[in-house]
């Protein structure tokens, strides 16, 4: 069975106050006569459910198509961490023996990717390295960001540079039990960005 874990890509999806929204300018139209429908996408890198490459916080670092593939793709762990709006996701949050190198928190603090809520939970640094030492490699989270919507300082972000985590953020996980499951989020190759959107999908493991 398949999960689709990213949000639908319309004009209702909100992003990150001041960055560019999607919006699709269509240049033919099978439907006005042409020969074929062509269109323009125009949005931010980090639409949707995407990757953060670590030049997004990181002087001199790698941008997403430098990334290692094999993040990306491969065994991981949902786990639900329901601590409310406004908090930092703890080390005693994490109820769940730590089973996987990909883990996705799912906080339920950013409920509906058509309303951007300011008051949205993010990561606790010392759960980054708590993951780390985990043997994490992949931490996703279902808000638009692993650090608090006014942080400047970008704690938990650098923390995951620190330690060589990759992120995702903006996934839909609200449906998804917690448990093992394979992921499939690959970024797209540009050359250069900071973040890549991705289409993340959950596969159930049969045992």
């Amino acid at each position: 069975m398949l999960y689709d874990i990213s949000p639908p890509i319309t004009n209702d999806l909100k992003v990150w106050p001041g960055d560019t929204p999607a919006s699709r300018e269509v240049l033919l139209d099978m439907d006005r006569g042409d020969p074929i429908t062509l269109s323009t996408l125009r949005a931010t890198a980090h639409l949707g459910a995407h990757a953060d490459a670590p030049s997004h916080y990181g002087e001199d670092a790698p941008s997403i198509d430098e990334v290692d593939l094999e993040l990306y793709v491969g065994r991981c762990q949902v786990i639900a961490v329901p601590v409310g709006c406004g908090r930092l996701v703890g080390v005693d949050d994490l109820k769940v023996e730590i089973a996987a190198e990909r883990i996705l928190l799912a906080t339920g603090t950013y409920p509906d990717p058509a309303t951007f809520n300011e008051d949205f939970a993010g990561l606790d640094p010392e759960v980054v390295d708590h993951l780390a030492e985990s043997g994490v490699r992949l931490i996703g989270i279902d808000t638009p960001s692993v650090d608090p919507f006014g942080s400047e300082a970008l704690p938990a972000h650098r923390r995951c540079l620190e330690r060589g985590i990759a992120i995702l953020e903006g996934l839909v996980l609200e449906g998804v039990s917690e448990g093992i499951y394979e992921m499939i989020a690959l970024p797209l190759r540009l050359v250069g960005f900071e973040a890549s959107p991705v289409r993340a999908v959950l596969r159930t493991i049969d045992d």
